[in-house]
Parts: C-alpha cells; sequence; structure tokens
C-alpha cells in the first residue's frame, strides 16, 4: 500500500506493502517530483531497453462485489472486465471536505491517462443520509464525477481492502494486483508520477490495454434546469430582491421576491475571471453577504473570495490566489494568501468573517484592509469548545451572527456553535471563545464527528445530521439539518431543538413540505427562503401558517453548456488502413458495409450508437461539403454497421478518409463499455462498367 507523509518536506515516502503484511519496499520521491530511490541500474542502451517492475512484490486483490448499487455504469464491474488497465479505488464519503478536495485530482488523472487508467469510486458512507444510493446519485451529479461508484453501504468493499480512513486511493495494476495505497488529500503529483511509471512498465511488458471505455453517465439521463443545486441564499430586505447562488451552474442569480429575475451574475462557464455581469466566472459558489452596494461571495472551488458591485455590474477578486492553501497559513495580504474552499461570510462591524470549511476554522478580515487572518479553530476536526486558538470545528458550513455573537453550523460534527467576537480584537491575535449550543461536543477520541442522528430536545442530547444552513431571526436560530431533510428552531439561551418543518423524509411535496438536503436559508418580513438544494428550487415558507410554495423564476434558463470538442472519433491519417481503390456502379450515393467483429461474450451497445465522420484528401467535387467532417449515425444491423454517403454527381473521384466509432460491452448487466475507432483510406470511383455497389469493410475489435 502507498502511505504518503511528508515528514520534513524533503522527501515522499511511499510505502509499498505486501496485502494485509508488513512493509516490503520502499520508494522515496523527492521534493522536487524525480524519483530518487528504487530506480533501475543504468543499461547499456538496446534496440528496446527494458523498463524495470517498480511494484515487484504486488499481491493479489478482493474483487468489487459487496455493493449495494453501481451508479455511473450500467451494471456491476468486476476487476477482472479491466484487465489491462490501471485502476484507483477512491474511497471516499460525499459529505466529506477532504474527499471533495481530491476529486478535482482524479478528474486531473483521468484526463492525463483517458485510455490507461480507470477510476472507481467505492462511496463507503460516514453518515445514514449517505447510504441511500439517491442520495448517492445526487451527489455524483452536484460533484459532476465522471467515473463509475459503488454504494458500499455495508462498509464491505472497505473492509475487505482495509481501509481506515476518508479519502484514500487504492492503486491497482493491469492484472488487478494491489500497488498500493495513499491517504489524505493533497497527492495529485506523487500519484501521477506512480502511474507514468506503471505504465511505462506495462507498455514494456505489452499487456496495457489503452482501448477506450465509455460508462454510463448520471448526467446522461438528467434535463437542464433553471437551477441546479443552489447552495445559499441572502434575502436583501431593503430592495426587496433575492440573491441565489446557483452552484452547480457557476453563477448568481438575482431575482425580485415573487420572482422576477432581475439579474444573472456569471456566464456559467468553471473559471476565475473577472469582469462584467456576462463574462465573470465563478466556480460552484456558495455563501454571501451583502454590504451596502456590494455583494461578497465564496467562490468555494476557486478557493477565493469575490466582490460584486451591484452598481456597476462588475465582479473583481477580493482575497485568495486561485488555488487551495494546502498548509496551516495564519493570514496574510488579500491576494497573496491561499484560501481553503471558504463556504460563507457573515458581517459584525465592518468585520467580514468566513466559515472556511477546508482547515475547519474561522477567517476574518477589517473590510476595506489588505489583510485576512485566521479567528477561529486551532485547525484539528473535531468538536471542542475552548478559546479561539484552542478550540476545534469541523468544516463549518454556515455562519451568521446576532451583532454580537456569530453563529455556525459545523457540518461534520453536527453541531451549532456560538463564537464571540469583540470590535476592540486585534484580529491578528484575537480573544475570545467557542461554545457549542446544541449537539456533541468535547467527546473522546473524536466521538463528536460520530454522534449524529435526528433527536429534539436541549443541548447536548440534541442530534443534527450534517446540517450545512443557518439563519438567525426573532432570537431564534434556523437550522437547515440537510441529512435530515429538515429545517429545525433553535433557541440559543435555552439551548433547545425542535423540528420546525420537513417530514425528515427527501422529497417534492409542499404539503406537508418535503425537502432533499436542504443548504440555505435566509429569512425576512414573516417568509423564510430555502434553498432545497437536491430538489433544485427555492421553497418560500409563512412563518406563521407554515404553508410553503416554490418560488418560479420568470425567464430563467440554464446557461448554455460549454462546447465540447468530440476527438473521441477524429480521423487520424497516420493510422489509418489503406484500401485499395473501390470502383463502384455510377449512382446517388456511396453505401459503405462496416463489419465488425467482436471479442466472445461482447456485443455493440445500443445507447452508443455505431458513428462515422468523412475527410478527404484533395480537390473532389464528389461529395457534397455539408458532408464532411460532421459526426453522423449509421444504421446497425447485428454486428455490421451501414450507411450511404449521398454524391453531388453520378460520377466521380474522391479519396475518403473514413472514421467510424462503435461502443461494445459484455452481455448481460455489466457497467464495462469499451470504444473502438477505425480509421481507412479509400479511393473511390464511380465509373461505368463497375460492378460493385457496396464498400465492405472489416474492422475486429479488441
Amino acid at each position: 500500500m502507498i502511505d504518503a507523509t511528508i515528514p520534513n518536506r524533503t522527501c515522499l515516502q511511499l510505502k509499498v506493502v505486501q496485502w494485509a503484511l508488513p512493509m516490503a519496499v520502499i520508494v522515496c520521491i523527492g521534493w522536487t517530483g524525480m524519483l530518487v530511490a528504487d530506480e533501475p541500474p543504468v543499461k547499456a542502451k538496446q534496440a528496446v531497453e527494458a523498463v524495470d517492475d517498480p511494484f515487484p512484490t504486488r499481491h493479489p486483490t478482493p474483487d468489487l462485489d459487496g455493493g449495494v448499487e453501481w451508479l455511473n455504469a450500467a451494471g456491476p464491474i468486476s476487476l477482472k472486465e479491466l484487465r489491462g488497465k490501471l485502476v484507483l479505488l477512491d474511497f471516499w464519503t460525499f459529505c466529506c471536505i477532504n474527499c471533495m478536495h481530491v476529486l478535482p485530482d482524479l478528474a486531473y488523472l483521468e484526463d492525463k491517462f483517458p485510455n490507461e487508467l480507470v477510476v472507481i469510486g467505492v462511496h463507503s458512507a460516514k453518515f445514514d443520509n449517505e447510504k441511500e444510493t439517491g442520495n448517492i446519485r445526487k451527489a455524483i451529479l452536484r460533484y459532476e464525477i465522471k467515473h463509475p461508484v459503488v454504494n458500499d453501504a455495508e462498509m464491505t468493499i472497505w473492509k475487505k481492502f482495509g481501509v481506515n480512513s476518508w479519502p484514500t486511493v487504492v492503486l491497482l495494476d493491469t492484472e488487478g494486483k494491489y500497488c498500493g495505497y495513499v491517504s489524505g488529500e493533497g497527492n495529485r503529483e506523487l500519484l501521477e508520477k506512480v502511474i507514468e511509471r506503471l505504465i511505462a512498465f506495462h507498455k514494456f511488458k505489452g499487456d496495457l490495454d489503452e482501448t477506450p471505455i465509455r460508462f454510463d453517465l448520471e448526467r446522461n439521463k438528467v434535463q437542464e434546469m433553471p437551477l441546479r443545486f443552489p447552495g445559499k441564499i441572502l434575502v436583501d430586505e431593503a430592495n426587496q430582491r433575492l440573491f441565489i447562488s446557483d452552484s452547480n451552474h457557476n453563477r448568481l442569480v438575482v431575482c425580485s421576491l415573487d420572482g422576477a429575475l432581475i439579474d444573472v451574475i456569471g456566464s456559467g462557464t468553471i473559471g476565475q475571471k473577472n469582469g462584467g455581469y456576462e463574462d465573470a466566472q465563478f466556480d460552484h459558489p456558495q455563501g454571501m453577504c451583502l454590504v451596502e452596494k456590494m455583494l461578497y461571495v465564496a467562490d468555494t472551488e476557486n478557493h477565493l473570495l469575490r466582490t460584486v458591485d451591484l452598481t456597476a455590474k462588475t465582479v473583481l477578486t477580493l482575497a485568495g490566489i486561485g488555488g487551495q492553501n494546502r498548509t496551516r497559513t495564519p493570514g496574510g495580504p488579500l491576494l497573496e494568501t491561499a484560501l481553503n474552499s471558504p463556504w460563507d461570510l457573515t458581517v459584525i462591524d465592518n468585520t467580514m468573517y468566513i466559515a472556511m470549511a477546508g482547515p475547519h476554522q474561522i477567517w476574518s478580515h477589517r473590510l476595506g484592509s489588505d489583510l485576512l487572518w485566521q479567528y477561529a479553530g486551532s485547525g484539528r476536526e473535531d468538536i471542542l469548545n475552548g478559546p479561539l486558538d484552542k478550540a476545534a470545528l469541523a468544516q463549518p458550513s454556515g455562519i451568521v451572527n446576532d451583532g454580537t455573537n456569530l453563529y455556525l453550523v459545523d457540518s461534520e460534527g453536527s453541531a451549532v456553535r456560538m463564537v464571540s467576537t469583540s470590535r476592540k480584537n486585534d484580529l491578528e491575535h484575537p480573544v475570545g471563545t467557542v461554545t457549542t449550543i446544541a449537539g456533541p461536543h468535547d467527546l473522546q477520541q473524536g466521538r463528536s464527528l460520530f454522534a449524529f442522528g435526528d433527536v429534539d430536545g436541549k443541548g447536548d442530547k440534541a442530534r443534527f445530521q450534517h446540517p450545512l444552513g443557518i439563519a438567525f431571526h426573532g432570537g431564534a436560530l434556523f437550522i437547515a439539518d440537510s441529512y435530515n431533510h429538515k429545517i429545525k428552531r433553535v433557541d440559543p439561551k435555552a439551548r433547545t431543538v425542535a423540528t420546525w418543518a420537513g417530514t425528515g423524509k427527501p422529497g417534492t411535496e409542499l404539503a406537508p413540505l418535503q425537502l432533499s438536503e436542504p443548504a440555505g436559508l435566509s429569512i425576512s418580513k414573516g417568509k423564510m427562503y430555502i434553498a432545497d438544494t437536491n430538489n433544485h428550487r427555492i421553497v418560500v415558507v409563512d412563518m406563521n401558517t407554515k404553508e410553503a410554495q416554490e418560488l418560479l423564476i420568470a425567464g430563467l434558463t440554464a446557461p448554455r453548456p460549454a462546447e465540447v470538442l468530440d476527438t473521441a472519433d477524429d480521423v487520424e491519417t497516420a493510422k489509418s488502413f489503406v484500401v485499395d481503390s473501390q470502383n463502384l456502379k455510377p449512382g446517388d450515393g456511396i453505401n459503405f458495409d462496416v463489419a465488425i467483429e467482436l471479442p466472445e461474450g461482447f456485443k455493440l451497445n445500443e445507447l452508443l450508437p455505431v458513428s462515422y465522420r468523412l475527410k478527404v484528401d484533395g480537390d473532389q467535387a464528389l461529395i457534397a461539403t455539408e458532408y464532411l467532417n460532421s459526426k453522423q449515425t449509421a444504421v446497425s444491423e447485428g454486428t455490421n454497421a451501414k450507411f450511404t454517403v449521398p454524391t453531388v454527381v453520378k460520377k466521380g473521384k474522391a479519396t475518403i478518409l473514413l472514421s467510424v466509432t462503435y461502443g461494445y460491452c459484455r452481455d448481460g448487466n455489466n457497467g464495462v463499455c469499451k470504444i473502438g475507432t477505425s480509421h481507412w483510406r479509400i479511393p473511390i470511383s464511380l465509373q461505368d462498367g463497375a460492378s460493385a455497389d457496396t464498400v465492405k469493410l472489416n474492422v475486429k475489435a479488441k
């Protein structure tokens, strides 16, 4: 297994251990990323230079059976089906901020090694709500995951692989044998180096299968909608408007309290671009706060704080460097200090307080200054009361104030906390305390992180399940108890907790009100506005009658999707089969019949119809230009694909560059489907005297 540690910032150790046995080999990668140990000896260059096995003590692994259900796949996947591929198993749970931070690294590796590497997510839940397949499906959509995920609800696969923490990534070779593991986040470079060495070895060995694989992604089963996983919501009572973080559309929506669209802030494309509303870019923004005519935004996955000038209609970056802070930096200049998943914001006495979910802390910034600092939280993930610098928080995800104190929800500790503030505080060295109003705290050995549930009551006896949102109104706190699909009312003085809305079951009914992982709340003039995140809607509840209705925003549509370049079936002339000249009868089109020979036990994938693309080499007047350089669909008959390319003249010549792409899967409900693409260079002549009327081609899938 691979255990990555950085004991002195000079050497990153890869501990490769025998399956369930003591450590066998140590490979050391220098801080620069260069392999400095366990390198193959220098040898005289030969025609084919040997590549040493980087993991000579690999051992067999258990298979991936034992999961409840597979997602992002047509069915269960076995390691046998992935022979020839390197496999990364990502053991994760969707509540965990560290697991979220690993996902961009996995996407990077998937993009860099698209035909050599397969990532499999093994979702081994922490919270009860996370064991439900439907909720995992929504998390896959929310996090935009593009690889298969198995619901390991009973932690069967987790136990078989000996995993003990989230996140953990396990690396397997082309034979499904165990190379090692690495736990925690921030291991992209280490994994990249190891994968590169494994690819080189298995290419030399000749057992690396570089056939593209296609999975049946959940995102292909859903329709676009005006809002997509809205995270937070803010009422501007003075101007009778709402600000909505349309998080998965990477934008902010501004509307009136009755749903009239006022503005859309952001293009919808992921990025960090500043500028006007139409050009500015965000990456899954969350919390907001408003100070006069300036809106402050937690641009969460950009690890930035942004400002929106509501008069000039421009977006600027206030703080952060655009990358994640992986250290315990105490703070510093706004645009020189890296941030780590800022999730929500609030302002007291001209000081902004930031719920920094990544390092489990609250940060502060005096508006108008050039600095920001850690304010509360030691950085340890736990629920511990005490002085600001000694207390422990656990992924704070919502924050509000009553004008004097801060109130926050610690989502991973399922607790409601209070943090003192003072106008006299030196923000670089603040003085104050953190206490727990409701939920577990100060339990031994971090057990507060696992003391969750759905229990109304008082103080330490009350239980929440991963709350994400909080609002202060009329002396009371209202909590979006996200994984319980409820809104709860908390009296901060009496420390009492009571369910206020929601049945406890996810759903879309308005009477009685059902919610699905609500994450944001805001209250104004007797109305509660709820970001009903997994239902992709805003719900308005009358505080007196508790009658609920959905807020429909007239004229709001989903942003135009970013253009995706279709390169999977581009013609590669260098790899084309050169076909003898084809003399065909004159006619109105050129008929093609492609016979696809599949491996035993495979069938063509109906969800990925056979497609083709044409180019021509040189000048020609046979085929109209509108039929060139565009993807077309063929008709499948058994394992044959047939299509006709119309011609503009009955006779003539052309040299065609043809690309045919096809998907094929194993019989049954298996989840692995491969993609094949073949290319031909075909001289064609439509002429009198020819007897053939069809170009017949053959291809053998790997």
